[in-house]
């Protein structure tokens, strides 16, 4: 059984909120209940999230946007490269995040039990 996470951060690497999605699912997909209801200024992201809706979603929402563009877009778009640097938060977050065995090997047989497992993990991250 493989399970994705998404995960929003907020400009200090920590957990705003993340989603669970099917091994199989494209990561783009879960991108709009991710950012629903939430207002930012900037979204970083890598290449995975490189889509004409999400692009279109940030450009109606006034975010920028700086997300790895794929190297098969026809016109790519400006990026702020010192800002695209910051990614290595959420980076880090899922580092700090796969510390806890449990969460890395993804023991827990149900999404619930998998999601109170990262959102206590989250926790001991924000506490240290």
């Amino acid at each position: 059984m493989t399970t994705k996470i998404l995960a929003l951060t907020d400009a200090l690497g920590n957990l705003v909120r993340f989603v669970l999605l099917p091994g199989q699912r494209f990561d783009i997909v879960g991108v709009p209940p991710l950012i629903e209801g939430i207002e930012f200024g900037a979204l970083i992201a890598d290449k995975a999230f490189d889509s004409n809706d999400i692009i279109a979603n940030l450009n109606k929402r006034g975010a920028k946007i700086v997300i790895s563009q794929h190297p098969r877009r026809a016109v790519p778009l400006k990026i702020d490269a010192e800002m695209y640097k910051w990614r290595h938060l959420i980076e880090n977050f899922f580092c700090k995040l796969k510390e806890f065995k449990r969460i890395a090997m993804r023991a827990d047989k149900t999404d619930q039990s998998f999601q109170a497992m990262i959102y206590l993990g989250a926790a001991v991250i924000n506490s240290r």
